[in-house]
């Protein structure tokens, strides 16, 4: 699934990234806990987290992330975007609920990376 149809399939908004919207991710991971990404999303491809700082953005660098989605209406400051904007990671907000969102991607094919 491409980092377009996900955005699609969840009525997301692109806040920066649009430009990789066709690359393709194959495996998601989904966590409020950093620790959590680092010790089981390895395989990940897509974060979906509804925390919002700094670390997000350098867990998703470290594994070789491509998009990062935020959930719940949960919107990254300034400082997170630019950040993501060094690191060529795509970002994308939504107002669904984390299972919801999780649920909509498993739906149309995604899979978890665990």
């Amino acid at each position: 699934m491409t980092i377009r149809e996900m955005q699609k399939v969840l009525d997301a908004r692109f806040l920066y990234g649009e430009e990789m919207a066709d690359l393709e991710a194959q495996f998601v991971f989904s966590s409020d806990m950093m620790s959590d990404v680092l010790a089981y999303g390895g395989k990940c491809s897509v974060l979906i987290t509804g925390l919002c700082n700094p670390q997000v953005v350098r867990t998703a660098e470290m594994l070789d992330i491509i998009c990062i989605i935020f959930v719940r209406g949960k919107m990254p400051d300034d400082n997170m975007l630019r950040l993501a904007m060094a690191k060529g990671i795509a970002v994308l907000a939504t107002g669904h609920y984390m299972f919801t969102t999780c649920g909509m991607l498993y739906e149309h094919g995604l899979r978890g990376g665990a």
